[in-house]
């Protein structure tokens, strides 16, 4: 099979050479195709999801609802992304709390540095004064 890959066969025809073999080992390798359908429409929505993103800097929203709204748009963005394109959304739980599980604990750790760096401030004031 090696030989195969590095004569240019690749892995396509090794595929192919594989299924006149017979049954060798009695498992059947699963291949699950999705719709076309599906994909259309989670590009539409990541199309749609953009538009509204470039539709924050184009109407003029500042402060806080605008990097809300971006932030918010990105996240469902990469939500979409990585559930139908990376195939989470057909993994099992295990899988999917180890991928997204990680990104949520660092977001409330950021979330106790920010209240901790407001308690620092202080403590800085309190001892040490205004700066020069």
């Amino acid at each position: 099979m090696a030989e195969a890959t590095a004569n240019g066969l690749g892995q396509h025809a090794l595929h192919s050479d594989r299924a006149h073999e017979g049954p060798s080992t009695g498992v059947a390798e699963v291949h699950q195709e999705h719709p076309i359908k599906l994909y259309l429409v989670v590009w539409a929505w990541l199309f749609i999801l953009s538009a509204c993103s470039y539709m924050v800097d184009y109407l003029g929203i500042h402060g806080y609802l605008r990097w809300s709204l971006i932030l918010i748009f990105m996240i469902l963005k990469a939500g979409l992304i990585v559930a139908v394109f990376m195939h989470m959304a057909w993994e099992r739980l295990a899988l999917t709390y180890a991928i997204i599980l990680p990104p949520l604990l660092i977001l409330v750790f950021v979330a106790m540095m920010l209240f901790e760096a407001d308690y620092t401030l202080l403590t800085r004031l309190s001892f040490f004064g205004p700066g020069p």
